[in-house]
């Protein structure tokens, strides 16, 4: 110290020494000042990318969630790059106003949108210093600059260049908004916990309620999750969110905005956290949001802006309206994973290790770990080995998601044996689904199905369509049909059969034959009315699907669409009208302003109006004393409902479709893999497996006072004329006297398919 102390009085006499140090500290200031304004002067010219002027941010435009609803206003869900919302001013509180500025920047009024006060520290330890962590200088309008544009990485001094591009574009800001527009553009930006962005979606995931009803306490637990948005979620920590919050309500309180009887009413307070995470496979309505995705984006690359640019469904707002209704969708949701819980419990054990084991490694080989691993050139052992060693995994249950040890072949094994269901329902009337549930979990299992694309056999739901077409040809509802097992020679010996043994010894009105599902009446009614005919018949129904020109059809060979089937039971609740199905109703912008209204569709005769009074009619007749009568016996219901059962060989498929005034539901239920069924009927035909679904739906929206008025209708009374022409027993016996007394069984009748010259089958 000594050498240093002489080395400086050699160097500044004493008289000068204090002189030299002071003109040394002005020139580093002159110098650090200059290299300030210098650096200043180039970002505002734009050396280190171009600055927003007062038109852009006049026209500030952000990415916005479009948001999907239903026809009564419901919110299903959002398409979206970053989750976000925007709301008017009058429609945030103005408590929540208050707690951002008392705790984000209290001189908010004051200043112009930097707090000099402030900038002073901000100048030594953020740009001298370079630390990026002492926060504390910026303002709500340089916060908001930040958030709508983003910083950028610059090779040398980014901290105090983007500081400077802050401190520019806020006082921008501020020339061109008012206070209270900046706080609402801020409120509307700023992004907080879980990837969520303005508070409008912030309210609606953490407390499921609206900004405008947001209480001081839960404003505080969103205004004080702003300082670090991973440390005070109050989902992950909701300690550290409460204690944040008081420090929220704490500064309300210090400068003027809450009373000291207030902000120890809302401390006392819990959290009250109500989650409600809208994801791609969450909320209501997913497959069907997914379902109309492609066609939305269909529609945004055809229409243009005001700019000539296309329309971007997950970055510019837009408004879907859909003919979903939200509570029907709610009511079928349940009514699904209700019934399903209980389907699966019986499905257990149902397939034979042997058999599952070679699916599962089927499977197994079509995945891309396998691949990857067989294109490294191991040897199957090893894979296998791979492939099987346990890991942690999240999985399926009907008990909730878990996340537990397993391997990939195990998890395939797991979730291939989930039996499916898909539901759907629409107004007869105009088309407008109602209601789209594709499977039992979209997060798991996201393949659909119930649109158009997605195909299973029929079976016994085939058979109105058939008797539909018969009538249509002008057979007579009470025309009696032979029961009796006939083998068909020019069809490899075809010999159609019943499941009920006693069914062969009667004859069957129409009515009786369809109550009673009897397969070989519907085969001798497709004879009666041609097999082109009655395909020509399901054309004008709705039905696109491939349908074979063969006689098989009769029994629901084809494999169809729910979606096709409800559309084709809407045109006999309908008087024999068919509308297509409609799922939107109209978009608009992020400002509300209408971009497309779609238009009702058209009616088209398919069937004659008496034909589709018979049809319903006789499916009524399926539900007071048929193959659905469960509806009345078991689950009670009480509606003017018209329906059809339907099972595929081997249980593989289960059908139940139900009409009623305004309102088809059809459902079906069946693993994807059709080599997982049931083993006996008792468990697993339609009756027992997808007629329970639109039984509980029907008893949910029955008991929703809102619903009441569209599920109590009741189909007009049937025409005198028409219930005369009907007027017959279901059945009379197929036995002559000789054979009624001697218990005679009649031999198969050998006969050729009239109008058939193909003699195969599918």
């Amino acid at each position: 110290m000594r050498h240093l102390r002489n080395g400086l009085q050699k160097l500044f006499p004493e008289k000068n020494f204090f002189k030299v140090l002071w003109r040394s500290a002005v020139y580093a200031f002159v110098l650090v000042f200059s290299a300030v304004c210098l650096l200043f002067l180039m970002v505002r010219m734009g050396l280190f990318g171009p600055l927003p002027d007062r038109a852009q941010l006049k026209a500030i435009e952000n990415p916005l969630a479009s948001e999907i609803y239903s026809v009564d206003s419901v919110l299903l869900g959002r398409y979206f790059v970053e989750e976000r919302s925007f709301l008017k001013s009058n429609e945030i509180p103005q408590s929540l106003k208050d707690a951002l500025v008392a705790t984000e920047d209290v001189r908010f009024y004051s200043h112009r949108g930097i707090d000099y006060k402030s900038l002073l520290r901000v100048l030594f330890k953020s740009i001298i210093l370079q630390n990026e962590s002492s926060g504390g200088g910026s303002t709500i309008t340089q916060q908001l600059s930040k958030n709508l544009f983003h910083r950028k990485q610059y090779r040398f001094l980014s901290m105090p260049i983007n500081k400077i591009r802050e401190f520019i574009i806020a006082s921008r800001l501020e020339k061109v908004y008012s206070k209270d527009e900046i706080l609402v553009l801020y409120l509307n930006t700023v992004p907080f916990a879980d990837n969520t962005y303005g508070v409008k979606t912030a309210a609606d995931r953490f407390f499921s309620t609206s900004v405008r009803a947001l209480t001081w306490d839960q404003a505080g637990v969103l205004v004080g999750m702003l300082k670090a948005t991973h440390l005070y979620n109050p989902r992950l920590y909701p300690e550290r969110a409460l204690q944040r919050r008081n420090v929220v309500l704490a500064q309300a309180h210090k400068y003027g905005f809450l009373s000291q009887k207030d902000k120890e009413r809302f401390e006392a307070k819990e959290l009250g956290l109500r989650f409600n995470h809208i994801t791609y496979h969450q909320g209501l309505a997913p497959y069907f949001r997914a379902f109309i995705q492609r066609e939305l984006m269909q529609w945004c690359a055809e229409n243009k802006k005001a700019d000539g640019s296309a329309y971007d469904l997950f970055r510019d707002g837009l408004k879907i309206y859909t003919t979903i209704d939200s509570r029907m969708q709610r009511h079928a949701e349940a009514a699904m994973a209700a019934q399903m819980k209980i389907v699966q419990e019986k499905f257990r054990g149902q397939t034979g290790k042997k058999k599952l084991d070679k699916i599962v490694l089927e499977k197994l080989r079509q995945l891309k770990p396998y691949k990857s691993l067989k294109q490294q050139g191991l040897p199957e052992t090893e894979i296998m080995r791979i492939l099987r060693t346990p890991m942690k995994t999240k999985v399926f249950t009907w008990e909730g998601e878990r996340e537990i040890d397993v391997s990939v072949y195990d998890s395939i094994a797991h979730h291939i044996q989930f039996l499916q269901a898909g539901v759907l329902a629409m107004d007869p009337e105009n088309g407008e689904i109602r209601a789209y549930v594709g499977g039992i979990d979209h997060s798991y299992f996201q393949f659909d199905h119930v649109r158009l694309t997605t195909k299973r056999q029929i079976g016994s739901t085939f058979k109105p369509i058939v008797y539909a077409a018969a009538l249509e040809k002008g057979v007579s509802p009470c025309s009696y049909i032979s029961a009796r097992k006939t083998v068909y020679t020019n069809m490899d010996d075809w010999a159609p059969e019943n499941t009920d043994e006693q069914t062969y010894e009667k004859k069957y009105s129409m009515e009786g034959g369809l109550a009673g599902s009897v397969n070989t009446v519907s085969v001798k009614l497709i004879e009666k009315a041609g097999i082109a005919h009655t395909i020509s018949i399901a054309r004008k129904m709705g039905i696109t699907s491939e349908l074979p020109e063969v006689p098989s059809i009769a029994l629901g060979t084809p494999s169809i669409s729910v979606m096709e089937m409800v559309s084709a039971y809407s045109v006999l609740a309908n008087g024999g009208l068919h509308v297509s199905p409609q799922y939107l109703k109209m978009i608009t912008d992020s400002h509300g302003r209408q971009l497309e209204r779609f238009s009702s569709k058209r009616s088209v005769r398919a069937i004659s109006n008496e034909t589709a009074q018979m049809m319903i009619e006789m499916m009524k007749r399926v539900v007071s004393e048929g193959t659905a009568s469960a509806l009345r016996t078991k689950y009670g219901l009480l509606n003017d409902v018209a329906g059809k059962t339907g099972t595929t060989q081997s249980n593989v498929d289960g059908w139940f479709i139900s009409a009623s005034p305004r309102l088809v539901v059809g459902a079906w239920v069946g693993a994807d893999d059709p080599r997982l069924h049931f083993s006996n009927s008792s468990l697993g035909q339609g009756s027992v497996t997808a007629l329970p679904i639109v039984a509980r739906f029907y008893q949910n929206a029955n008991r929703d006072p809102e619903l009441k008025r569209i599920m109590f209708l009741n189909f007009a009374p049937l025409p005198d004329e028409i219930a005369r022409k009907m007027d017959c027993a279901p059945s009379k016996s197929n036995l002559n006297l000789f054979e009624k007394i001697f218990k005679k069984k009649k031999k198969p009748k050998v006969t050729r398919f009239k109008g058939r010259r193909k003699n195969t089958l599918p």
